[in-house]
């Protein structure tokens, strides 16, 4: 209240104020210069920029040069979409100059040109920057900044911002600290994401160490990346860094409680990437049940693929105090079995060779570390019942089928040796037809049947 209060006694200061000022500018011929300047600048800027770009075209020096007349003309070529507003600078440049030695004032042409100057570097960061957060950040953070600094507001606005804290015993938090912060963090956390990136794929080249070990060093990597640009953030901030070791006593308490199963899965990370009982590619089952193909392992936890594109985040806690089960981990090949029945009626000593022979047909099926197998397994009711071992290198399921493959497999040959596969069959006999059966008997002789 008290500084509305201010602001409505001052208010007719001010109003004088302005009044003079604009009924100044409205009889000083300086201003009326100016102002014919800016707008002749205006008219001239875009004349003069068609004709550069058509004398630019009509050399063709990005196409006709050589060496670093070629490489000048592309560099030409590149800024014709900025030769509005660079010729509208210069031009108001020039105006500067001859204002201030004509009429020995400027200051309107300067303020032009301070918004030609923005408008130049709008249309650079359109037409330069491709990556869509760059020009963001570029539009809504260089911009401004950029405009500040042009027209000569930046202090003030840093020194206004600065004032508008909040204090905590010996922390003081300011609008400015945190928007520096929330700036500076942005960039450099975008920075480290960028090189985490080529460094991983750096490292995943090294074909001379085997997969678990590239992912271990890409891990190492990026939590020393991250360590770093942390401690760049602060530095840039102005943070002294001796307050860390309070911040880590008090990190050190809340790992002790709150966080202790957040730090139990970087730990238990670090210990996978370091022992190597799983890597990216194996196939693991869970105690749960849950299985899948291992798609990342991360610090805290570790990410299963399945077969039907979901995807499981394990904690890395639970590959360290659980049971599981890796499929794939030393040898990728697996034994499956599928299962069949063949009448009474057939000469049960030909089934195993024609079965094997069959199986053998699949280009997947291996004959290391054994070849196809046809064993008796049981006399059922209906008929015997053979099952037959194979290997095969891969898992069955997702894009593989073997089991279905071979099912196929084992009917065709089974047809064309006429082997046939029995089925239920059941016979209703009636013992006398004159007398009625109970009707319990008739129930049990339908359910029979």
């Amino acid at each position: 209240m008290e500084y509305l209060d201010t602001l409505m006694q001052q208010w007719p200061l001010w109003r004088d104020r302005i009044l003079d000022t604009l009924l100044g500018w409205a009889t000083s011929p300086q201003f009326y210069s100016q102002v014919g300047a800016v707008v002749l600048a205006w008219l001239l800027a875009p004349l003069l920029a068609r004709i550069i770009n058509a004398r630019i075209t009509a050399l063709g020096l990005a196409e006709k040069g050589r060496g670093i007349f070629r490489r000048a003309g592309q560099l030409v070529e590149s800024l014709r979409g900025l030769m509005r507003p660079l010729v509208m600078v210069i031009l108001l440049a020039v105006a500067v100059t001859v204002l201030d030695a004509a009429v020995g004032s400027s200051w309107l042409a300067r303020l032009a040109q301070s918004a030609v100057l923005v408008w130049l570097l709008y249309t650079a960061i359109n037409s330069y920057i491709t990556n869509p957060m760059l020009r963001t950040a570029a539009i809504w953070v260089g911009i401004p900044v950029a405009t500040l600094h042009v027209f000569g507001w930046y202090d003030d606005v840093v020194a206004f911002l600065d004032g508008i804290s909040l204090s905590v015993g010996n922390i003081r938090l300011s609008l400015y600290f945190l928007l520096k912060a929330a700036v500076f963090g942005g960039l450099f956390f975008w920075l480290g994401r960028i090189t985490s990136e080529a460094g991983r794929n750096v490292i995943q080249k090294q074909e001379a160490m085997d997969r678990g070990l590239r992912e271990l060093f890409t891990r190492l990597f990026e939590i020393a990346l991250y360590f770093v640009i942390f401690i760049l953030l602060l530095q840039v901030l102005g943070v002294d860094l001796t307050a860390l070791a309070i911040f880590g006593g008090a990190l050190g308490v809340g790992l002790g409680f709150g966080l202790q199963q957040i730090a139990a899965n970087f730990i238990s990370g670090i210990i996978v990437l370091l022992e190597r009982s799983i890597v990216v590619g194996d196939y693991v089952e869970l105690e749960d049940g849950k299985a899948g193909i291992i798609k990342n392992i991360n610090i805290r936890s570790t990410v299963l693929e399945t077969f039907d594109g979901k995807e499981i985040v394990v904690p890395n806690e639970r590959f360290i105090t659980q049971r599981f089960v890796n499929w794939t981990h030393d040898d990728p090949r697996q034994r499956y079995e599928v299962e069949f029945m063949v009448s009474y009626d057939t000469d049960l000593h030909k089934v195993p060779p024609i079965i094997e022979e069959a199986v053998l047909k699949h280009p997947r099926v291996l004959t290391e570390p054994e070849r196809p197998d046809c064993e008796l397994r049981e006399f059922a009711d209906h008929g015997v019942k053979f099952g037959v071992e194979f290997w095969v290198e891969g898992l069955d399921d997702g894009p593989n089928k073997f089991s279905s493959d071979v099912l196929f497999l084992v009917w065709d040959a089974l047809k064309e040796n006429g082997i046939t596969i029995p089925y239920p069959r059941r016979e209703v006999v009636l013992l006398n037809e004159g007398t009625k059966a109970p009707a319990a008997s008739s129930a049990n002789t339908l359910a029979g049947a």
